[in-house]
């Protein structure tokens, strides 16, 4: 029976966090990007998301944020959400379903504690700026 299912692999879409600007903050504000860098388009894409870990030994968890997207164009991204200052130490997690014709893929895109930092920037596929990158 397992033989017969078939679970494609999910390649050149990621999760990327970058720095905006905030105009409510005032300042710069990582903000959490689904990167579509394929030739096809992305169906029915649903992200959740949530934030886990500890701080100063205390187990922490925020809720779990749901954010569901038509369509992601080939070579395009778009924004998810905002990860504000105090969930950076903490594990971001994105869990990605999507379809690409009739085939469902699914991943989950982890960013591990204090990993969204100036210091991990690298070059994002697609949107032409420098961000943190889980592939």
């Amino acid at each position: 029976m397992q033989k017969d299912i078939s679970i494609p692999k999910v390649e050149n879409v990621y999760v990327a966090a970058v720095q905006e600007w905030n105009d409510d903050f005032m300042e710069n504000s990582w903000y959490a990007h689904l990167v579509n860098d394929s030739d096809v388009k992305l169906e029915m894409a649903i992200v959740v998301s949530r934030a886990y870990g500890q701080i100063n030994g205390e187990d922490r968890k925020t809720g779990t944020f749901r954010h569901a997207f038509k369509e992601v164009e080939p070579n395009s991204s778009v924004k998810i959400e905002l990860l504000e200052n105090n969930v950076l130490q903490l594990n971001n997690e994105f869990m990605v379903t999507f379809f690409i014709g009739d085939k469902l893929y699914d991943k989950t895109y982890v960013f591990r504690t204090n990993s969204i930092n100036d210091k991990a920037l690298v070059d994002v596929p697609v949107m032409n700026k420098r961000g943190v990158l889980v592939k």
